[in-house]
């Protein structure tokens, strides 16, 4: 099977890779090698037997070649970041949004053998997760309001009668409130891709991944997943960044079980038209990851900084509802973030080289007025 694999050489998309040649599938890499991810260095995670093509989403030129010959496609490839997505608007939706949309128009609009694509979505379309109330059982609260975040009270309350909720796993049907330019962009790329596929016979699958971690992830990318920017931080006896008071709850999922998820969604045939939850099922709080990250990398002295600020489009909780992965991916994960999980990320962080520009990057968030 020929595959192509936008994003390929990035931090899911090579370990995505790996496994597709492990397969023994021809495999194309597309990747822009964006400076802020890849530190202005080559496809460093690009095994040689993969070919590898330089180019940008929003290349027609480009896309079109990567796209000849191909049976699948798996679309990774995005501009990544809550914080930065809300400063450079365009940069986001031109890639995301707009790159997905080029890759569409193109098969529709040529000849191409592209029978199965799956579509990189994420957690954060979500907004916040789900919640339960005593008196109106399941409910969706909306962001919360600004009166509320000043005040410190960081507990969403019900959305009906204002009553405190209590947070639930977040399953696919919870309706999709987007908080962020980054998570607005992301449901455009799973719905246009669910659409098109469905107008188009293309069969269609997109992967909801939760807070993916490990090995390659961009230590010295300050817009990078929370684990990364701890270990970063930590690596130069820093200490970690906790927004609010650290209790918000997270799904941490190991890199290799979203590359395992996302390859069996290439031919699992209950996933077809479906959104799949790709996460854990086990949350745990900001505070404790930072806390779980000092003692195994023996930087137990070095205490995060809980802030008390809050950003723009913060949500407080949200962890994955597994079951359907289980029953149309057949899919489980293998790792746990306080038990292996942890291990084989501080393994690798261990022998990495972090330049931390977290610093600086919350110096810009706090004045544009984003955190506060």
């Amino acid at each position: 099977m020929k595959i192509l694999v936008t994003g390929g050489a990035g931090f899911i998309g090579s370990h995505v890779v790996d496994i597709l040649l492990e397969q023994g599938h021809d495999v194309r890499v597309f990747d822009k090698l964006v400076e802020q991810v890849h530190g202005g260095a080559g496809p460093l995670h690009v095994p040689q037997e993969a070919e590898f093509v330089l180019g940008e989403m929003t290349d027609r030129a480009a896309l079109t070649a990567a796209l000849d010959g191909v049976d699948q496609v798996v679309h990774l490839a995005a501009e990544v970041g809550v914080g930065q997505s809300m400063y450079e608007i365009s940069r986001y939706v031109d890639a995301n949004t707009g790159g997905t949309a080029l890759l569409l128009d193109i098969l529709v609009n040529t000849e191409h053998q592209v029978k199965k694509i799956v579509v990189a979505s994420s957690m954060s379309i979500y907004g916040e997760g789900s919640y339960t109330c005593v008196e109106h059982g399941t409910v969706a609260p909306r962001l919360r309001t600004e009166a509320q975040l000043i005040a410190r009270d960081w507990e969403p309350g019900c959305p009906v009668c204002g009553l405190p909720s209590a947070p639930l796993p977040t399953a696919e049907t919870k309706p999709l409130f987007p908080t962020s330019v980054y998570a607005i962009s992301k449901m455009d790329q799973e719905l246009l891709v669910l659409s098109v596929g469905a107008a188009y016979g293309i069969d269609v699958t997109a992967v909801r991944y939760f807070n993916a971690y490990g090995p390659r992830q961009a230590l010295s990318n300050p817009y990078t997943g929370v684990a990364a920017i701890f270990s970063g931080r930590l690596l130069n006896g820093e200490r970690p960044i906790v927004m609010e008071d650290g209790e918000q709850m997270r799904d941490f999922i190991h890199v290799k079980d979203v590359a395992r998820a996302t390859v069996l969604a290439l031919t699992a045939p209950g996933a077809s038209g479906q959104a799949v939850n790709i996460g854990v099922g086990d949350p745990i709080s900001i505070v404790e990851v930072a806390r779980v990250l000092a003692k195994a990398l023996g930087r137990e002295d070095i205490e995060p900084i809980v802030t008390g600020e809050y950003r723009a489009g913060d949500i407080r909780h949200c962890w994955a509802d597994p079951t359907l992965a289980k029953a149309v991916l057949g899919f489980e994960p293998e790792y746990r973030f306080r038990e292996k999980g942890v291990q084989e990320l501080v393994a690798w962080v261990s022998e990495q080289t972090a330049v931390d520009r977290v610093s600086a990057a919350n110096d810009e968030l706090r004045k544009r007025g984003l955190t506060v």
